[in-house]
């Protein structure tokens, strides 16, 4: 009988594991909501120091983070900015900036002597370290490398336009200050140099407060490469340099920044991670300038925001959201002072019910305020007594 060889089948073949889906990176999903044809917008000092005024603002945190121009989209929403530096204003003040700065910095270092220095002459022999690199990242990794040197070399050194890198909200930021000035002791000074005059040794509070705001964000960066240097030490006064009086000559004041600093590093603290914010958004949210009004009004709100009056001064989505506000009658466009006062209304018609006696508890010390003030009212339009 004839023997049968054994068959030998073959072993089932187990299937391919599956492919997980690529995480997607936090630069990738920015330039997803960015618009994929779109070029980031940086940041800059100021822009961080508006966001660190109002820390609340999820909506600037996100844009900002992502590159967004603001300009751009608050002109798509149908409510474009109607601020900004005009381009005679601009020249003006590079024209200025590149006199200050002439000779190596001669006339720059003689008012930084004259207002910072001891005693003896102004420095004459002072370094004007090469700073170009390709790319902020490098721009940056070269100051980093030119502080150091400087502060090694114990003498005097004049950084122009530096370029600082600071993370805000989980998202590098790089910052460009006129300059940085190295001192044979390893102070670093940050110097700004604006185009509003200084009139009788003094100039414009509200300007000099806005350019101490945006010094400190420089001093902050600043001092994260002090951390790593040895001997190096950030100054806490700015040398601030405006046209005298009514002339083109260059005067300087010393400022003390160091109240902005510490307010501006705990309001950059309590942002919210730009991840956080971007996660929660619905799938295919863009803020594309190329999509339509309808759509981008969509993203827009998908994102809170935190308006006050202030921001009129400070953000380009100013007036769309001020808009949305009235229309929400949010008592947030009244001001963040009286969003404090009202507690739990939230709505001004909310506290015009409260003050009517239509709604609110009469327990509550907000809604028996309302009631007495509006009591008061009605007595002084009577001419009745104005009070009891």
């Amino acid at each position: 009988m004839p023997r049968h060889r054994p068959v030998h089948l073959p072993r089932p073949t187990s299937p391919p594991p599956r492919e997980e889906p690529r995480a997607v990176t936090l630069r990738q999903r920015l330039a997803e909501l960015r618009g994929p044809a779109v070029a980031p917008r940086p940041l800059d000092a100021r822009a961080l120091a508006a966001l660190a005024a109002n820390p609340g603002c999820k909506r600037r945190a996100l844009l900002d983070g992502a590159g967004v121009d603001k300009a751009v989209l608050a002109t798509a929403l149908g409510s474009p900015a109607a601020y900004g530096q005009s381009q005679f204003a601009f020249m003006r003040g590079n024209a200025f900036e590149a006199k200050v700065k002439a000779d190596g910095g001669t006339e720059l270092m003689r008012l930084l002597h004259e207002r910072l220095g001891g005693p003896g002459e102004p420095p004459h022999d002072v370094a004007v370290p090469d700073l170009t690199a390709a790319g902020p990242e490098g721009r940056a990794a070269r100051t980093a490398l030119a502080l150091r040197e400087a502060t090694g070399a114990g003498g005097w050194a004049l950084l122009d336009h530096p370029m600082l890198a600071l993370e805000v909200a989980g998202s590098p930021a790089y910052l460009e200050p006129d300059a940085v000035v190295v001192h044979p002791d390893g102070t670093w000074t940050v110097v700004e140099i604006k185009s509003f005059p200084m009139i009788d040794g003094s100039a414009d509070a509200a300007k000099v407060g806005a350019a101490a705001r945006q010094s400190a964000v420089y001093v902050l960066a600043l001092e994260r490469i002090a951390e790593v240097t040895d001997g190096a030490e950030v100054g806490h006064r700015v040398l601030l340099v405006c046209p005298k009086d009514f002339s083109n000559l260059p005067a300087a004041s010393v400022v003390d920044v160091r109240k902005q600093r510490a307010v501006t590093r705990r309001q950059l603290t309590r942002l919210t991670r730009i991840e956080d914010i971007a996660a929660a958004l619905p799938e295919g949210t863009t803020f594309d300038p190329e999509r339509a009004p309808e759509e981008l009004d969509s993203a827009v709100e998908s994102v809170a925001a935190a308006y006050a009056p202030e921001c009129l001064a400070a953000c380009e989505l100013a007036f769309h959201c001020r808009g949305r506000a009235r229309a929400q009658g949010a008592v947030e466009a009244l001001g963040r002072s009286v969003r404090g006062e009202l507690g739990g209304l939230t709505t001004v018609g909310a506290v015009l019910a409260a003050a009517a006696g239509k709604e609110g508890d009469p327990a509550d010390p907000t809604v028996s305020a309302l009631r007495r003030a509006a009591a008061l009212r009605a007595e002084a339009l009577e001419g009745g007594p104005a009070c009891h």
